[in-house]
């Protein structure tokens, strides 16, 4: 199949870019950049279409590895089609994007046991730092995300570039609101899973170093300007600070969480 026109198919695919409507209609995304794309077909994420320059002779090992290693179609883009779907500035097009299939929202996604630790982001604003939550949950061992509330879209591609394809590998689960989370995790607690709710906020009750994240945790993150809502603070065991000296009283979302984790991952290293 070769794509070399504004047709129909390619209007489809440009509007997986900035339409989340028409991301979720038709069940896929785009995926842009080396390593996302090499996570996805690593991971072996379902993926529609492998879309490569028609132009390119030959391709790269890179992209020939790849495109043998997707299961999917192959799909010739003239290389200026290219560039607009994988938004780049400049002359380059990209050799390869991959249009990925959108997975179930489904909590039963979320591996629950003993060595849980998964994080809620809840009302996430900005793309980029729900992409970002997500790398540092993949780098510090995290079992999953749960984005609760009306939030950025995981799948829109500022937070799919964000994550550098920490995507693929974390499961991350889109709930409408705190309801089914809680629902989930009495489910757990009542079959024998001892899951500890833990907030984060710059007025917790302790610091972060003395919360214990050694057993399975959910961590709680919350909107960028307004923090966690009443609701999901009602339902803390805790709320966790992290303290800070100098001048700045909060720190970035994202951020805030990469240091939880962090402190989650060292505490479980210790007690291994």
């Amino acid at each position: 199949m070769r794509v070399t026109t504004r047709n129909a198919q390619f209007q489809q695919w440009a509007a997986l870019l900035d339409n989340r409507a028409k991301r979720q209609r038709s069940g896929e995304f785009i995926v842009q950049g080396v390593r996302p794309v090499t996570l996805a077909v690593r991971h072996g994420w379902p993926i529609a279409a492998m879309l490569y320059d028609a132009s390119a002779a030959p391709l790269s090992r890179w992209a020939t590895q790849t495109l043998d290693a997707a299961r999917a179609a192959r799909v010739a883009v003239a290389p200026e089609l290219l560039r607009e779907l994988g938004e780049k500035t400049g002359d380059a097009a990209p050799e390869l994007l991959a249009v990925a299939k959108l997975p179930a929202d489904d909590l039963a996604r979320i591996p629950a046991g003993p060595g849980m630790l998964t994080v809620v982001f809840d009302r996430p604003a900005s793309p980029g730092n729900l992409g970002t939550l997500i790398r540092s949950s993949d780098a510090f061992g995290a079992t999953g995300v749960i984005v609760t509330g009306h939030a950025a879209d995981v799948y829109d591609p500022r937070s799919v570039r964000a994550s550098t394809g920490s995507l693929f590998s974390v499961p991350a689960v889109r709930i409408p609101s705190h309801r089914p989370v809680l629902e989930w995790v009495a489910a757990l607690r009542a079959g024998g899973t001892a899951v500890r709710i833990v907030g984060t906020d710059e007025h917790g009750d302790r610091d972060v170093a003395e919360v214990d994240f050694t057993g399975p945790a959910l961590v709680l993150v919350g909107n960028e300007t307004s923090g966690l809502s009443t609701a999901w603070r009602d339902a803390c065991d805790h709320l966790a600070r992290i303290p800070m000296a100098g001048a700045a009283s909060s720190l970035n979302a994202a951020m805030a969480a990469s240091i939880v984790l962090y402190e989650a991952a060292r505490q479980r290293r210790m007690a291994r």
